[in-house]
């Protein structure tokens, strides 16, 4: 036989054990609003739901609460407590209150004549001190949770609920039934016992009010009233605050479902809210709200660069009108809400800054409401962007196939070439006459020059990537600007036609080394090609514009590029030079979009003297500690 087994007397006791019950709160508590402002892990699924309106939830029902919550959940968080505090500071107040009307009420009785027992008349002051206390000195008052008015002996609940029935009852005793009637008053714990206790508790409260009225009733036929009138008025009295008990209940319930509801709606709108902001904030493409009044309620950075020439604008809300540059984009925004229409591909706007610099913009309108609704429209959505963006989209897609073919005929193209160039190197050391050795040298110009053309091609050739690193771009940009200066056999110094501003400190991007490298050379050489000998001619400038992006400017003195060649600037196989390849500033845009980053030119003010200005937009990120950077390189001003 098994030793194992316990004893029989022990599997009795465990046959008799069960697990304690939960102690029942109020509805704010059992819903979980009492205490904590946090929707519970399970929701209020398990909660006992009103016996009187099972189906609240229905779909007649959602759509009316639903209104109610979105006018009401803000006010219902915003405030700072919670329903129960709430409501358990509408009780105090009320019972403050009627503890002044029953002083009131009998002094005036004294003053016509109809003077109270003495002993009631003490009931009433103390119930009006008392109350009053509670309500105007918050020490007195104590720290109530659903959970302390849930027991009979707390302090919270005997200092409430069982004064108020104590002196009420008391009060009835004493009044003879000719002077004030104090029944009316035992509404008052009742109704406070059915919103912030249990249902038992609120019960049991109207049970022991019941039972009082009827042993006083018995006591008035004892005395000599009628039998029949005195337990009539009493079980009628009694049978109306059990009523008052259970309706109290639901309706707090109720309560307590739309709050834990208007809050659990308020914060999934707030991350809803956090959602939207973020990848509207994150989008290349402009967005803006703008109201009927013109003021711009919210515009992400994009939009915000494509408002001025250089950084910025002022951030949301700002009006639109009065800024002269923003002229055309106003009346098409006056347009757009007087037709309460406009193009699903959009129109063209164009935009004349002071500085005498032009910008179009392709300019999309939506409307926040459904044009077959009748209501008028207040705001509508304004989503730009730059038509030069917009075409080199465009022209990027029909190059994408070109360019995988250019890549594949470049790669063919090298070994003939390398063919060409030994054939061309073992006739040179053959050549004796100076036509014979000026031929071999233009082969090999011509070699090189279509190398640098096969490398430039199979560069922008779509391949594997390279995953950004964080680099210090203040010690880089200083150090290829070094380095090119020294290539070109350009001095340096107070009177240098290079000029450099970097920050001190370093500052984190995320971009390859040697591809933000070839950028700033590429940048540089045009702009020394097209520069003068003036000191300060060519301008390298780093600086940060917020927390998410840093820019590198390279600036020079020649004359401002033309509009009719400024579209053109980023496209393959462009070039304003015979012997040029086309493909370095687009080689740049390339390189620059495989990390984030972003490159433009723009025209500077007449009055600056480096107007034509060439700009990369990086994205920050913060150097660890380990990788920063100490040394600097030093570069005269």
């Amino acid at each position: 036989m098994s030793t194992d087994r316990p004893p029989r007397d022990e599997r009795r006791k465990a046959s008799r054990r069960v697990p304690p019950k939960p102690r029942e709160e109020s509805w704010f508590g059992a819903l979980g609003v009492g205490g904590d402002t946090t929707m519970p892990e399970d929701g209020w699924a398990d909660a006992a739901e009103s016996r009187h309106d099972g189906d609240w939830q229905a779909v007649g029902a959602a759509e009316t609460e639903s209104r109610f919550l979105s006018r009401q959940a803000r006010r219902i968080v915003g405030s700072g407590q919670t329903a129960f505090q709430r409501i358990y500071g509408a009780f105090i107040s009320a019972r403050a209150t009627l503890g002044i009307a029953l002083v009131a009420s009998v002094a005036i009785s004294s003053v016509f004549g109809t003077r109270p027992p003495f002993e009631a008349a003490l009931v009433c002051i103390a119930y009006a001190v008392l109350a009053f206390s509670m309500w105007v000195l918050p020490r007195v008052r104590p720290n109530v949770r659903p959970s302390t008015l849930a027991r009979l002996r707390s302090k919270q609940f005997l200092a409430t609920i069982g004064v108020d029935v104590v002196c009420f009852i008391a009060l009835h005793a004493m009044s003879p039934p000719a002077t004030l009637n104090y029944v009316a008053l035992l509404v008052l714990p009742v109704l406070m016992a059915g919103v912030l206790t249990p249902r038992l508790m609120a019960l049991g409260t109207a049970s022991v009010i019941t039972l009082a009225l009827l042993a006083l009733a018995a006591l008035g036929v004892v005395k000599g009233g009628e039998l029949t009138v005195l337990l009539t008025q009493a079980g009628l009295a009694g049978a109306g605050l059990f009523v008052i008990a259970i309706l109290a209940g639901e309706l707090a319930g109720r309560l307590a479902r739309e709050e834990l509801t208007a809050r659990g709606s308020l914060e999934l709108a707030r991350q809803q809210a956090q959602l939207n902001r973020l990848v509207i904030e994150e989008m290349t493409e402009g967005v803006l709200v703008v109201d009927r009044r013109g003021r711009v309620r919210a515009a992400n950075p994009a939009a915000r660069g494509l408002l001025v020439t250089e950084g910025l604008s002022t951030e949301a809300p700002f009006p639109l009108w009065g800024v002269g540059a923003w002229s055309a984009l106003v009346k098409s925004v006056e347009r757009a809400f007087s037709d309460g229409r406009w193009p699903d591909g959009g129109r063209d706007v164009v935009l004349t800054f002071d500085s005498g610099a032009t910008r179009t913009l392709r300019l999309r309108v939506r409307f926040t409401r459904r044009r077959d609704s009748k209501a008028t429209e207040e705001l509508c959505v304004l989503f730009l962007e730059d038509v030069r963006s917009v075409q080199a989209r465009t022209r990027q897609e029909k190059l994408a196939a070109m360019g995988r073919v250019s890549a594949g005929i470049a790669h063919e193209i090298r070994n003939p070439l390398a063919a060409i160039s030994q054939a061309n190197a073992l006739m040179a050391e053959d050549a004796t006459t100076p036509s014979q050795r000026q031929l071999t040298r233009m082969v090999t110009d011509n070699v090189e020059r279509l190398k640098r053309i096969v490398d430039d091609v199979m560069e922008v050739a779509p391949g594997e990537l390279r995953e950004p690193e964080v680099i210090d771009v203040t010690a880089l940009v200083g150090s290829v600007c070094s380095e090119w200066a020294r290539t070109v056999e350009l001095p340096l110094g107070e009177h240098s036609v290079l000029r450099v501003d970097i920050p001190n400190e370093p500052v984190g991007v995320l971009f390859d080394p040697e591809h933000l490298r070839r950028v700033l050379v590429n940048l540089l050489d045009n702009a020394r090609r097209h520069a003068s000998n003036a000191a300060g001619a060519v301008r390298v400038r780093l600086s940060v514009r917020d927390d998410t992006r840093a820019v590198v400017s390279v600036l020079s003195d020649g004359l401002p590029i033309p509009p009719d060649v400024e579209r053109y600037l980023f496209e393959p196989f462009f070039s304003t030079r015979s012997r040029g390849t086309g493909l370095g500033l687009y080689i740049c845009r390339e390189l620059c979009e495989r990390y984030g980053a972003r490159i433009d030119y723009r025209i500077r003010p007449p009055a600056e003297p480096n107007r034509n200005e060439f700009f990369v937009a990086m994205r920050r990120q913060p150097l660890p500690s380990s990788g920063a950077m100490e040394a600097r390189l030093h570069l005269t001003s």
